[in-house]
């Protein structure tokens, strides 16, 4: 059987997947199994960094794979505290729990949050405010988090005390702070699957401003929109503030899973012994991939990801679309079904995505300026 008729054979039906079966990739070009070149510009939904098979990764991979692979959190490894340590040193925070998926940083973060106002001020404050909008994962207490009402419908009931604010409504959210025991509110800076939204410089301020007031835990999804994505480090960076939990993985290991949640002075002592765990957690190999990803994230390499974004964003707006999105996080309203621009750029050898009715960009951090360049051509064609 092919791959297509193997797949569809074997693997759950979970994903509506484009014909195309990719068999290798370098940098950002990726190849199906008739040879055919794309020019990717998904870096697998945010997560390959640094493109396909990058040699500095991948070396680093095998490296420690061939030293150790892993042992359990029962012991010490070097590559998670080194990883723990850059990731505190280049935030400001003070402790990490590594895990291996988004969803998994958020559900620690939903539980920091819940046990320092438990601690603080009561087991009845328990309630997380999220946005409308907002995607925060896929398991039964992160689908409660997310607030788009389609991902909720056929998984009832799902986790109980979740509370949705309108991005950009700060009268709303203080109205939803006052009326209600509150224990953290969680936030994505852009709104990723909700449609490639960046929230205001004033909203951001507002809720840090409320949280402080309220001793309410301030908590920022960076699944998406870290690991240099949008020109930053971390998103939260842009608008001045500081969280006291910050979530984050996708472009973390750059193609191996992992999850870390990130607290701050306030909430670092929060979680002891027996509070939380993971078998993977921390994972050797995967630190090790994450630990080459930021070493490379400098202050010069970012700013050539907000250059490349700037790149993008006048070209599309100069064609007579409209642009969403911070950095190489990238939306486009499009004129005609996305569905259609997404076959158009495939057909020409360039993969996009969507969010909602926006085509979705993602592409490698390093993307090369020919190749994006090339891409973003096909794309201006497509989008006609």
């Amino acid at each position: 059987m092919s791959i297509k008729e193997t797949d569809e054979r074997y693997v759950a039906h979970t994903y509506k997947r484009f014909d195309i079966a990719i068999v290798k990739g370098e940098g950002c070009l990726c190849y199906d199994d008739s040879g055919k070149e794309y020019i990717d510009m998904t870096s697998g939904i945010g997560v390959n960094a640094f493109g396909y098979s990058d040699p500095v990764w991948a070396q680093a991979v095998a490296d420690q794979a061939k030293l150790l692979q892993h042992t359990s959190n029962l012991y010490y490894t070097a590559p998670c505290a080194e990883l723990a340590e850059i990731l505190c040193t280049r935030t400001g925070m003070k402790k990490v729990f590594f895990s291996n998926s988004g969803a998994e940083a958020n559900e620690c973060a939903v539980k920091v949050a819940r046990k320092y106002a438990a601690d603080h001020k009561g087991a009845e404050y328990y309630n997380i405010i999220t946005l409308n909008k907002s995607f925060h994962g896929r398991t039964l207490t992160t689908l409660a988090a997310t607030g788009q009402d389609a991902f909720h419908e056929k998984f009832t009931p799902l986790t109980e005390g979740f509370l949705y604010a309108e991005p950009n409504d700060v009268e709303g959210l203080e109205k939803l702070v006052k009326e209600n025991k509150v224990a953290g509110i969680l936030i994505e800076t852009v709104q990723g699957e909700g449609g490639v939204n960046a929230l205001t410089p004033d909203f951001v301020k507002a809720v840090e401003r409320i949280c402080h007031e309220n001793d309410i835990v301030f908590m920022v999804d960076e699944v998406q929109t870290g690991n240099g994505r949008t020109g930053k480090l971390y998103s939260y960076m842009h608008f001045g503030v500081q969280p006291d939990v910050i979530s984050t993985a996708k472009g973390l290991a750059a193609g191996l899973p992992m999850g870390a949640t990130l607290m701050g002075d306030k909430v670092a002592d929060v979680l002891s012994y027996g509070d939380h765990g993971s078998t993977f957690g921390g994972n050797p190999v995967c630190a090790a991939a994450a630990i080459s990803v930021l070493s490379r994230m400098d202050d010069a390499f970012l700013a050539q990801v907000a250059e490349k974004g700037a790149y993008i964003r006048s070209r599309i707006e100069e064609a007579g679309y409209a642009v969403s999105g911070l950095g190489l996080m990238i939306g486009i309203t499009t004129k005609k079904p996305v569905s259609e621009v997404l076959s158009a750029c495939m057909e020409k050898g360039v993969l996009c995505l969507s969010a909602k009715e926006k085509l979705r960009l993602l592409p490698p951090l390093n993307i090369p300026t020919e190749q994006l360049e090339k891409a973003v051509d096909v794309i201006i064609e497509a989008l006609k």
